[in-house]
């Protein structure tokens, strides 16, 4: 066993060389010692087929960070590991990595009547990218569904479904065969990708359980795995592990396991985690690239160091990167704020023959804005808009709200100008964000009035888009009136909403009220509420120093299934400092939650030691 190495940055260079390690080494004030060939610490690079990446590792080794089985290449966190301080919510998630879908949903009766489960559209893999990665779907409709997103059709199927709320599924689907419709492979696929697209997962896995269980279809690996994926999201880990069992073992493939491994991604359980891709590799399953992205989406959340050594066993398999294994690296250099790095990034992409799609220049723009290279994020929109805004319309959604963080209005109506005639609810949303962002709530909302009066049904998701210029505005009322208006409307108010309503108040300084609308919300619904929403209100209390409600909105998270979360303990720790009293036990329960401190935790947990020992504490003992 090796102690695991640590990449001071994950890509090499073509034509790399020891010579040329210890020159970058020296450029970036990292001792040259650490590549030296006799300690085996640097190897040489493999080429992945295709002009794939070359990785570039300085390392030196960590203490007691964790361990790396080179004889397994599998993984294994350990006592001592540090978690990376940028800790993203899964609900906020990797907006970053997700890819825009251009489709404009059909207009009509049935304008994505998605359910709100707590997970906004900016998971770190939305439903239908979950569904495209993991090789879930199973038709030629749903591919052409895909591929042609502006002639988006609803299976009768699903019509069913979803205008049936109140019933549940079975009953639906035994109507549907008792007056003789026809139950294709074809009709089921459409119609659980449309389900899934809405999120509406309880629905979808009630439709896949009476499939099995009535013996309609005949269940091949991708449905098991579809099921698999629907039970993680709806009941949990644990009753998804427990299916695997029931799976016939001829089906029990790299697909079963890929679909656990992304679900243990996406709750942040690392531990889990990395004893399923451990399985994988101990079973010989081939690790695909899609594994591999899980495991850096899962590292770039709680522990960077170990992204370096994903990236080192995707070489040693010679597992081609992928696109959005690029935008994940992006992602993490932009995190950190390191743009050299970040364009690195990019360079090495187009060498690897990998151009960046429209959202990647998305992602870009956006952190260049962030560090304040207002010419390069310019030259990246402009490279976005291409030689024709018009034709190249689906840039517009990704435009106006990084011309708005530009400051740029006449940008931003430029932009409008192109979708003015018949735009997309995509881009009213777009809009309604950007104008919020320059602060003109009265354009802000005639956009949105026109969007009401554009489409026949919005859901709360579109409602969502003006609400957050409410609550960045500080207007209370305004935000009251329009959830009302939701109501009356017939959406359905959920998490995604609660989450708005409580950023409201906070932002307004009323913690205590934005607490007590989260109570309710949580005693009126079974809907699991948003990390942000317990998280923005133990922030605030942890501010004054209030340890009592700090506690108590920790333990409400842990009630919800919000566990193991290095920002939970940064919050927590917090409040014991501004209250200037000891954190009793603080380490071994994160010891429990499998948390360990980043430098910045580390440092403050010092404040909150009840044993410390000080200079004066020793002359007084």
């Amino acid at each position: 066993m090796w102690a695991l190495r640590r990449a001071s940055d994950p890509l090499r260079s073509p034509g790399f060389s020891l010579g040329t390690a210890r020159a970058c080494c020296a450029k970036l004030g990292i001792s040259s010692k650490c590549v030296e060939d006799k300690a085996g610490i640097l190897q040489s690079p493999q080429l992945i087929p295709d002009r794939g990446l070359h990785l570039l590792r300085f390392y030196h080794r960590t203490h007691d960070s964790s361990d790396f089985s080179a004889g397994r290449c599998g993984f294994a966190s350990q006592a001592g590991a540090e978690s990376s301080g940028e800790e993203d919510d899964l609900e906020d998630g990797f907006s970053e990595l997700e890819i825009p879908d251009s489709a404009e949903a059909a207009k009509g009766n049935i304008a994505e009547d998605e359910k709100e489960d707590g997970s906004s559209s900016e998971d770190d893999l939305s439903g239908d990218e979950m569904v495209d990665q993991l090789e879930l779907s199973g038709s030629d409709t749903e591919a052409s569904q895909k591929r042609s997103p502006t002639k988006r059709k609803f299976s009768d199927l699903f019509k069913a479904i979803v205008s049936s709320p109140h019933l549940p599924v079975h009953s639906v689907l035994d109507k549907w065969v008792k007056e003789g419709k026809g139950l294709s492979r074809e009709e089921i696929s459409s119609a659980m990708l449309n389900l899934r697209k809405r999120r509406m997962y309880g629905r979808a896995l009630q439709l896949s359980e009476w499939l099995e269980n009535s013996k309609r279809l005949d269940f091949d690996e991708r449905d098991y795995a579809s099921r698999l994926d629907l039970i993680s999201k709806v009941r949990g880990l644990q009753k998804a592990e427990q299916y695997i069992q029931n799976i016939p073992k001829s089906f029990k493939g790299e697909v079963i396991y890929r679909t656990l491994l992304a679900n243990c991604v996406m709750a942040v359980n690392v531990k889990k985690a990395e004893e399923v891709f451990n399985k994988m590799k101990d079973q010989k399953f081939p690790i695909t690239t899609f594994a591999y992205n899980q495991l850096l989406l899962l590292y770039k959340r709680v522990d960077k160091k170990k992204i370096a050594d994903v990236l080192e066993l995707m070489e040693k398999e010679n597992v081609k990167p992928s696109l959005f294994t690029y935008k994940i690296l992006i992602g993490t250099k932009g995190q950190s704020n390191d743009i050299t790095g970040m364009d690195e990034v990019v360079k090495e992409m187009k060498a690897a023959g990998i151009e960046p799609d429209i959202s990647t220049q998305a992602i870009l723009a956006r952190y260049y804005v962030n560090g304040g290279l207002k010419e390069k994020a310019e030259a990246m929109l402009k490279e976005m808009e291409g030689g024709n805004l018009k034709e190249n319309r689906w840039a517009c959604r990704g435009l106006l709200p990084l011309y708005a963080e530009l400051g740029q209005a006449d940008e931003v109506r430029r932009v409008w100008k192109v979708c003015e005639s018949s735009p997309r609810l995509e881009e009213f949303m777009a809009a309604i964000e950007a104008w919020g962002k320059l602060k003109d709530v009265e354009e802000a909302e005639a956009i949105f009035e026109r969007m009401c009066s554009t489409w026949k049904k919005l859901t709360s998701k579109h409602y969502s888009a003006l609400l957050r210029v409410y609550a960045n505005n500080k207007m209370i009322a305004k935000g009251k009136d329009l959830v009302k208006r939701m109501a009356d409307s017939g959406c359905r108010i959920g998490p995604l909403t609660w989450d708005l309503l409580v950023r409201l108040h906070v932002e307004a300084g009323e913690v205590e009220k934005a607490e007590s609308i989260l109570q309710k919300a949580t005693q009126q619904s079974q809907l699991k509420p948003m990390f942000t929403s317990y998280i923005v209100i133990m922030e605030q209390y942890a501010k004054r120093g209030d340890i009592h409600n700090s506690e108590k909105m920790f333990h409400r998270m842990r009630q919800a299934g919000y566990v193991g979360r290095l920002r939970q303990f940064q919050c927590l720790v917090q409040a014991y400092i501004h209250a200037k009293a000891p954190a009793y036990g603080i380490r071994e329960r994160m010891k429990a939650d499998n948390i360990f401190p980043n430098k910045g935790l580390a440092a403050q947990l010092v404040h909150v030691d009840a044993f410390r020992k000080t200079a004066v504490s020793d002359l007084l003992d």
